[in-house]
């Protein structure tokens, strides 16, 4: 037993030998290189219906390399013209989304690439100004919807507003949601804690099962937690009554408390799972 760990251990460090003698330190940078740019561009593209696509070319790629295997030469002829035909096709249909990206490469500075995700004492700010602005818009009747981005990206809807990339405040959004601002009619997208952008829309539920009471601010939010995994916050204009809307389902008329106890649970425990989820991968790697 003990010959067969030595024979193994010499044989691993000649391996290590090997590869010290061939790998360069520019080997190393280049790969790295590629790893951070492969990365960026999946994170980006994660936040639009983008990431869709590249999971449909991901599996087709996988289909070509199966019938490659088992010599399926027609199979294999037919996916390889749709591989090459594809390419262009992403390049046309998601011109906007590529060249965001290429904006957000030039402009970025060196800091900001490799920032991290916003402190929890941020995040428990925003829910406060928020909170804060419910409860005063509540008492004035003046309807709102609130969104909060959570894990599933939500550029396609922002993109149907206004950016703002602005920090999160009260007045802000009392302002915003003013009965005569032009950015009252549609939803505030929320990011970690930057107000997104304004007056979005936001795709209506086809639930049958809702109210016939309920207005298109309230379909409209339970159209969006239909689609993602958003928490969205509505405020009614002709009640003033407070409502969120968390997976499909819509929870009404909440009093201060409750609205408190479900605002902080549904965003701050997913921050907080995100963080853990994050340090643990961080202590596997080290």
């Amino acid at each position: 037993m003990t010959e067969t760990i030595r024979e193994i251990t010499v044989q691993i460090w000649g391996v290590l030998l090997t590869l010290r003698n061939t790998i360069r330190i520019w080997d190393v940078i280049d790969i790295l290189i590629i790893t951070f740019l492969i990365y960026r561009t999946l994170s980006f593209m994660q936040r639009t219906s983008a990431s869709s696509v590249i999971k449909g070319l991901l599996l087709i790629l996988g289909v070509a390399w199966l019938a490659n295997i088992f010599n399926m030469n027609i199979l294999t002829y037919l996916l390889r013209q749709v591989l090459q035909m594809g390419i262009i096709v992403i390049v046309v249909l998601f011109q906007p989304e590529i060249r965001r990206l290429f904006e957000r490469m030039g402009t970025a500075r060196l800091g900001t690439l490799f920032r991290r995700r916003r402190k929890q004492e941020a995040i428990e700010t925003v829910i406060k100004q928020v909170m804060s602005a419910c409860y005063a818009m509540s008492k004035n009747d003046t309807g709102a919807i609130i969104v909060f981005e959570r894990k599933v990206g939500l550029n396609d809807f922002a993109v149907t507003g206004v950016d703002i990339d602005a920090s999160v405040s009260t007045e802000l959004i009392q302002n915003i949601f003013f009965e005569n601002s032009p950015l009252h009619d549609g939803a505030l997208i929320i990011r970690e804690d930057r107000l997104l952008a304004a007056a979005c829309m936001l795709p209506l539920s086809n639930n049958y099962s809702l109210g016939k009471d309920l207005g298109m601010r309230h379909r409209a939010g339970v159209g969006l937690s239909e689609r993602s995994d958003a928490v969205v916050v509505i405020v009614s204009e002709q009640t003033g009554a407070k409502s969120i809307a968390v997976d499909g389902m819509l929870k009404r008329n909440l009093d201060n408390e409750t609205f408190e106890k479900l605002l902080w649970s549904e965003i701050m425990v997913n921050y907080d799972n995100r963080e853990k989820n994050k340090s643990r991968k961080l202590k596997d790697n080290s």
